[in-house]
């Protein structure tokens, strides 16, 4: 026997008003604060905060702390080390993104790889060290651009027989 206080539900609107008419409970939250946990600040007793940054083979470690913008990567200027202005760019764009240029002193060391890995290593490692100064400020606006997450493209193997990884050798009729 069906009771009457039983509503069947076939719409959205009636999705809406079944949750209208719930009662209003104090030990449940919304299903929004549950999934996403509360970031910490993560910053030493010198008020610098820490980044790993990686891409192709790469690695980059980046500290940043509050300053006039300086960028020092492997005790350079941003501009003796990375000749090329797009690799300048490209360690730019997480500042451009969070809108905090020339706030943030950067110090970076960098190994393996060529220039465009450890740009993209650095871009890395700094947007995550922004995010570990103040994830409330900055995490949204860097992972909605993508810079949170590690570019996994590297250079794909050498196969036995093939010049290169899919590079073979060159057919002959005759």
């Amino acid at each position: 026997m069906a009771s009457k206080d039983k509503k069947t539900v076939t719409s959205l609107e009636d999705i809406k008003q079944v949750a209208a008419d719930a009662p209003a409970s104090d030990n449940v939250t919304p299903i929004a604060q549950a999934a996403a946990p509360k970031r910490e600040i993560k910053r030493d007793n010198l008020g610098r905060s820490y980044g790993t940054g990686r891409r192709k083979n790469a690695v980059a470690r980046v500290w940043i702390k509050p300053g006039r913008g300086q960028i020092t990567v492997n005790d350079k200027t941003q501009t003796d080390y990375f000749a090329r202005q797009t690799h300048r760019l490209i360690i730019n764009q997480p500042f451009l993104v969070g809108k905090c240029v020339n706030q943030f002193d950067v110090i970076c060391t960098v190994v393996g790889g060529g220039l465009s890995g450890q740009a993209g290593a650095v871009r890395h490692g700094i947007s995550r060290a922004l995010n570990n100064y103040d994830p409330e400020v900055y995490r949204a606006v860097l992972k909605k651009a993508g810079f949170l997450t590690r570019d996994s493209r590297v250079v794909e193997r050498k196969k036995v027989g093939l010049h290169k990884a899919r590079r073979s050798k060159q057919w002959a009729k005759r």
